[in-house]
């Protein structure tokens, strides 16, 4: 019955004083609000990143060309010697090894009928879809017999069938890539963004040997990027290492000189991704807190103004009997109430901030779990009876006489 009474004042105190109730409950509704975007997008971003990296294959190394430096010029990553069709071949006899592929790439214009689209090209071997964990929704990936003949034969991402065909099943559906014609014998999954923000869909994925012969027209022997997978990825850096060491033994290097490759490690990517969205989401956290202490502030510097100004009602009430845990009672109730009213309307705001800021990011993930909700509300609680018990305190320790006689 005491609280219930003790309710009914603190009400009726705030509804007494509607705008400074507002105001002094503004600062915790910011606060929660910040509180509950930041962890929502953060959690959220944290796993979109996990599943775009994941969605790249698990374990895998990215082998490149090195730097050239010739009369004192250093050239950029790829500029030094190149890789070899053999490379990939060799790094395959690794025992950390699982799969090797070259990878070539370029952009085309792809055209079928009236429609055309310019898409990035994949030349590879039949194990790059195997490599990247990537199955095929419809139709079937090209096989050995296709990749040493140079059949004119395509895979395309879910982009590019969107663009060329539309709603029609590309499969056994002809197109021309620059003036090469080519049948298209089946359709990727959808693998979305990748960790760089690039549609993986947007692909056509065609044999090495057709990508290099028929449409750019080579015949060398050289590869752009080699991508390797490890057995599991507890043996990643052992096959870093193994390949390392078999690539430095082909291109006969000696120990002094250093390496005319790089070796790019993607789950160090990972790493470095997660620490960037675990900084800026702490940061923003830390922003939300000050947010939340400043709310908290205000919720005492307006329950010690109404002490002081309802000091002669606490007199009163002392003087016919009401305890000091009475009056404490009110004041921190009180306190509570508006830093509770203020968590359920930061709650709101943060839900309908967090999904207006998804929208203008281009459907940007966000963690809509209960955990966060009662989180918000928790620390709204929690603000109201740390910063409303000095107040109260003070509010019930008045001397009844002193009290009685304040003007």
């Amino acid at each position: 019955m005491m609280i219930l009474m003790a309710l009914r004042l603190a009400l009726r105190s705030l509804l007494r004083n509607r705008m400074r109730s507002a105001l002094t409950a503004l600062g915790v509704i910011i606060g929660v609000a910040a509180l509950l975007v930041t962890v929502v997008l953060g959690e959220g971003t944290r796993k979109m990143v996990a599943a775009q990296i994941a969605s790249m294959g698990s374990a895998i190394l990215m082998i490149v060309p090195g730097a050239s430096a010739q009369g004192g010029f250093m050239g950029g990553t790829g500029s030094g010697r190149p890789l070899q069709r053999d490379d990939v071949e060799a790094i395959l006899q690794a025992r950390s090894v699982r799969y090797a592929v070259p990878v070539d790439r370029t952009v085309a214009q792809v055209v079928s009928s009236n429609l055309n689209w310019q898409t990035p090209i994949i030349g590879t071997t039949t194990d790059y879809l195997a490599l990247r964990d990537w199955p095929v929704a419809r139709g079937r990936f090209f096989n050995s017999a296709e990749n040493d003949t140079a059949a004119k034969v395509c895979v395309l991402g879910k982009t590019v069938a969107q663009n060329i065909f539309g709603d029609t099943d590309p499969v056994g559906q002809q197109l021309r890539v620059k003036q090469m014609p080519c049948e298209v014998i089946g359709l990727l999954a959808a693998k979305g963004q990748s960790a760089m923000g690039s549609d993986q869909d947007d692909v056509l994925i065609m044999p090495s040997l057709t990508l290099r012969t028929r449409v750019l027209n080579q015949n060398r022997q050289f590869v752009s990027t080699i991508m390797v997978s490890a057995t599991s990825e507890d043996d990643l850096s052992a096959a870093e290492s193994e390949v390392v060491s078999i690539l430095r033994q082909r291109h006969k290097l000696s120990d002094d000189q250093e390496n005319d490759f790089t070796v790019r490690n993607l789950a160090e990517l990972v790493q470095t991704q997660q620490k960037i969205v675990e900084t800026q989401t702490g940061m923003l956290r830390n922003v939300a807190a000050v947010s939340l202490l400043v709310g908290g502030i205000g919720i005492m510097n307006i329950m010690l103004v109404s002490v002081t100004e309802r000091t002669r009602e606490i007199g009163i009430r002392l003087a016919i009997g009401a305890r000091e845990r009475d009056i404490l009672l009110q004041f921190l109730v009180e306190a509570v109430v508006l830093s509770v009213m203020g968590g359920l309307l930061g709650i709101g705001l943060g839900v309908l901030a967090a999904t207006l800021f998804s929208k203008l990011g281009g459907g940007m993930p966000v963690d809509f779990s209960a955990f966060w909700m009662i989180l918000g509300f928790g620390v709204s609680v929690a603000i109201g009876v740390l910063f409303g018990f000095y107040p109260a305190r003070k509010a019930a320790r008045l001397d009844p006489i002193d009290a009685l006689r304040y003007e």
